[in-house]
């Protein structure tokens, strides 16, 4: 079965971080990614973020889904921005020098290009760092560390039954579509017409959505019987104090976030322009 959003257990030094350190930092890393387009301060951070991905001992065959996901995306998100503005980087960089012409008003220009680069490289530097943090994160740690930096133990414990639930929904899909198909529901493309695979996965869907409604209200009762919510706090059975590699890490992104500050006032602006 294909999974995606699991936590992957692993020995390595990205899986001993606090559940809190690795949400502080991937908030400033993709912050400091996003909100900069130095294509130099991009492109160390997209090696720096597949080093993290190579030391986290997570395989790509493990996590190949959500990769593959945000290539397709990549790409859409690309040749819309040509297809809507074409110009657009010669907007931002202020010249324009053509390759050549494909029809009508789309021109390649070196500096559309050149945008089109930073946006990958935005991508390239974000995204490993999302799929090490649903891949390294433990969802009862997670919750432990989040209501240890301030934030409530009832908004905490949810974030945490949200991660544990996604497995659990993606194996009964898996075990409803096993069963459907067994009684003659015809899932496979070569074999069914795109409409007729609609109609059957609306058979898989009704069933899944049943049984979660069920689920919840089980969980739900579970905790109202066991007094959830009553006490202002509560203990954690996986809760971990932070260690030297926790604060370390931090440290290491707020130097990004600063670097990525700085490069604002070298570059005059957000944008790093090598046509002048």
């Amino acid at each position: 079965m294909i999974s995606i959003f699991n936590y992957i257990k692993r020995e390595s030094p990205i899986h001993n971080l606090t559940g809190a350190t690795k949400l502080l930092c991937l908030l400033i890393w993709s912050l400091s990614a996003m909100t900069s387009f130095d294509t130099r301060l991009l492109a160390v951070m997209s090696v720096l973020a597949f080093i993290l991905f190579f030391i986290s001992r997570i395989r790509f065959s493990e996590v190949k889904v959500m990769f593959w996901f945000t290539f397709v995306f990549m790409i859409l998100n690309n040749l819309l921005i040509f297809l809507f503005s074409p110009e657009h980087g010669t907007g931002i960089y202020g010249t324009r020098t053509v390759l050549f012409n494909i029809f009508w008003r789309y021109t390649v220009t070196s500096e559309q290009l050149f945008y089109h680069l930073n946006v990958i490289l935005k991508y390239l530097s974000t995204i490993p760092l999302v799929i090490l943090f649903v891949s390294t994160t433990d969802p009862s740690e997670f919750a432990s560390s989040l209501n240890r930096i301030g934030v409530s133990y009832k908004i905490a414990y949810s974030v945490s039954l949200a991660l544990r639930y996604i497995p659990d929904i993606q194996r009964e899909y898996q075990d409803i579509s096993v069963s459907q198909q067994a009684r003659g529901l015809e899932m496979a493309s070569g074999k069914q017409s795109l409409i007729k695979r609609l109609r059957n996965a609306v058979d898989i869907l009704f069933p899944l959505i049943v049984s979660s409604m069920d689920r919840i209200e089980t969980i739900a009762n579970a905790m109202e019987l066991r007094g959830f919510g009553k006490d202002k706090k509560r203990t954690w059975y996986n809760s971990r104090p932070f260690a030297v590699s926790d604060y370390l890490a931090v440290a290491f992104c707020l130097v990004l976030a600063l670097l990525s500050i700085l490069l604002r006032f070298v570059n005059d602006g957000r944008y790093f322009n090598p046509f002048i």
